[in-house]
């Protein structure tokens, strides 16, 4: 008995079923593939802190789909045992960033197209892809919302400067308000007229005005 018979599922002629350089051209399409997206991910990043160790993911992630789209894809034995010890996997860290799941999805869907030989699909796909996220992930509003937090020592000073800030914004909304006695703090979310910040500190030299910090804001944090 050989070494061969030992494996009745043909193990040792699936091992060539995939030609070195198949193996060869698509990890390298696969790490150019993750580059651009990285390099997407990067360019159009506007969440607190930039975490490298993502990017790096989403590279990695690429080439690692690719190379097990290629094993599964050499037998169909090899691909039914795949999908069970996939089903037992479990991420656990949290995604912050609505845009970083497209990401995570964009690397699978490249690694998993380049492993079955559809090179341009995976490559013009890319192309587009990455250039509507540039487009819309850039694209500003016409006044970034700001969050102006206020201490008074009472209601009319309070009622004081909320007219003043009227007047210098182009939109005041109050969104909580903490009352105290003999002070009173209030969170208001506003839209500057332009990108003037002065009259933040004219509101804070108002009688009655404690203090008045003005942050900016983009729904997910304040700071």
């Amino acid at each position: 008995m050989t070494f061969s018979d030992i494996f009745k599922s043909s193990f040792l002629e699936n091992v060539t079923s995939v030609s070195p350089f198949d193996m060869v051209l698509a990890m390298i399409l696969a790490f150019a593939v993750g580059v651009f997206i990285f390099l997407i991910y990067k360019k159009t990043y506007s969440g607190v802190m930039f975490s490298s160790s993502f990017g790096v993911t989403l590279v990695a992630l690429t080439m690692i789909t690719t190379f097990v789209i290629l094993a599964v894809t050499s037998n169909v034995v090899l691909s039914l045992g795949m999908v069970g010890a996939l089903s037992i996997v479990r991420f656990r860290t949290a995604i912050k960033e609505p845009l970083d799941i497209a990401f995570l999805f964009w690397a699978i869907a490249a690694g998993i197209v380049l492993a079955a030989g559809l090179i341009p699909l995976a490559v013009f796909g890319s192309v587009i892809i990455g250039v509507i996220i540039l487009i819309f992930a850039n694209r500003k509003e016409a006044a970034d919302p700001y969050i102006v937090v206020i201490h008074c020592d009472g209601s009319e000073s309070e009622k004081k400067a909320f007219e003043y800030l009227s007047g210098k914004t182009k939109k005041c909304v109050v969104k909580s308000k903490t009352a105290r006695k003999g002070s009173v703090e209030v969170n208001a979310e506003i839209r500057l007229n332009d990108d003037n910040t002065d009259f933040i500190n004219e509101l804070s030299e108002l009688p009655g005005v404690e203090s008045a910090v003005l942050v900016s804001y983009n729904g997910d944090y304040m700071g």
